[in-house]
């Protein structure tokens, strides 16, 4: 392979890219000032974020997550509608751990407070307790609530508005993005023309710097050009980009084509703040492929991932099933993940210790949207200080094994679906055979 000089340039403003790279190099970029034609993104990270898919939240059982470190609990009430509440229990401020939920009413484990959105409170926004062991407390539990935030679900999602305060009433939370932003038919996919398939990885890394590294295109090539089943994207292809950036109150997009055939489009990468993004070929109505992926900042170097892979392709059940598809795909996202974690992992390091700045940073043309990213991301945190409770918690594990549900280091998730492309292969090809062979 030939050998490339890759010049660096060092951006004094994160809102300018200014300075083109040597013709002949990777990435040429284009001079431009983003001042002139950036539009600024409403949302900061106070929003929407996808928590779960729906079919994770089961009947009668508490889903235990957190954000920034806040320990939360959704549900379904007796009414089928999603509910996030803080863990906490008002009365005594235990956690709701080993408690129970039985047609929508939570009893704490501590002293069988009971809590529920019906009951005597006729405003069903608040969730009131209407009763606890004492009989002498039946006045004072009518008077305790939950705190909540405002969850929904939408194209098979649970989402929970995550902002700086939770409340007991939920008409008093006020939305600053809506819930349309992230809807996909608003973005112009129509999911129910798709199958998909999804995955759930946990990391022990700073979260941002996962979000970086998926807005990311070069590392395709290096890091999973083994992995990933396409001949055109492996270290021996390397091929050079134009970018068309796009940027409006709700999203910022990176469309990537190839600088030899100028009209013909390699990919396209949509994030949508706090923390989806979709990747995508060509306009979304008529689209083969969607990615879409959700980044939950679970707390203080802890974030889930989750990755739902929609196609309009190998849709059949009976062929997807014959070949494993699905299983196989889940395998391949296991080991793209399993690539990225190290080098997440180092940068969460080198980050810790400061190391990781502005002046040591030198950015490719093909960083534009990293750019942009950070710029917002810098912006938002120093606004919004979600993490203003972590230094109270930076030491603190308690919730990790109820958190936390595949991080790399564990590869239940990945062993378990190993396992079922075993069984699966010898049920529907090895045995029938062993069967034909016995009876020849």
């Amino acid at each position: 392979m030939e050998n490339r000089q890759i010049n660096f340039f060092k951006s004094k403003d994160l809102n300018t890219i200014n300075k083109p790279l040597k013709k002949g190099s990777l990435v040429e970029i284009e001079s431009f000032d983003i001042r002139e034609k950036q539009k600024k993104l409403n949302v900061g990270l106070f929003g929407w974020y996808a928590i779960c898919p729906s079919k994770e939240l089961k009947k009668n059982k508490l889903h235990y997550f957190s954000l920034y470190d806040e320990p939360l609990i959704i549900y379904r009430d007796k009414n089928e509608n999603v509910r996030c509440i803080k863990n906490i229990c008002p009365h005594r401020g235990a956690s709701f751990f080993g408690g129970t939920l039985s047609n929508g009413v939570i009893t704490c484990p501590y002293h069988g407070a009971e809590f529920s959105s019906g009951g005597s409170c006729q405003n069903l926004d608040r969730i009131t307790c209407s009763h606890i062991v004492d009989n002498n407390y039946d006045n004072y539990a009518k008077r305790i609530h939950l705190s909540q935030y405002k969850a929904l679900e939408k194209d098979e999602y649970i989402f929970v508005y995550f902002s700086n305060k939770s409340d007991t009433d939920l008409k008093n939370i006020i939305e600053d993005s809506p819930i349309s932003n992230y809807e996909l038919s608003n973005n112009g996919f129509s999911y129910q023309d798709y199958v998909s398939e999804e995955v759930f990885v946990d990391f022990k890394c700073d979260w941002s710097r996962i979000i970086e590294n998926h807005l990311d295109i070069l590392h395709l090539f290096w890091v999973h050009g083994d992995t990933i089943p396409d001949k055109d994207v492996n270290k021996n292809v390397l091929v050079s980009f134009n970018q068309k950036i796009n940027v409006t109150n709700e999203y910022i997009e990176s469309i990537y084509f190839y600088k030899n055939e100028p009209k013909k489009e390699f990919i396209r990468i949509r994030f949508m703040p706090p923390g989806r993004i979709l990747i995508y070929k060509g306009d979304p109505s008529i689209s083969r492929y969607l990615q879409v992926l959700d980044h939950i900042p679970l707390g203080n170097n802890k974030a889930r991932v989750i990755v739902r892979h929609y196609r309009k392709f190998l849709k059949n059940k009976l062929l997807n099933n014959l070949i494993l598809f699905k299983e196989n795909q889940r395998k391949i996202f296991y080991k793209i993940f399993d690539e990225d974690y190290i080098i997440l992992k180092t940068q969460t390091y080198n980050n810790n210790l400061g190391l990781i700045n502005k002046d040591e940073i030198k950015l490719l043309g093909e960083d534009r949207i990293i750019n942009y990213f950070w710029k917002w991301y810098k912006k938002s945190e120093d606004k919004d200080k979600p993490w203003k409770n972590i230094n109270k918690t930076e030491n603190l594990s308690v919730y990790d094994k109820f958190i936390l549900k595949y991080p790399p280091e564990i590869k239940r998730l990945e062993v378990i679906n190993n396992i079922e492309i075993i069984r699966k292969t010898f049920t529907r090809f090895v045995g029938p055979l062993l069967i034909l062979m016995l009876i020849i």
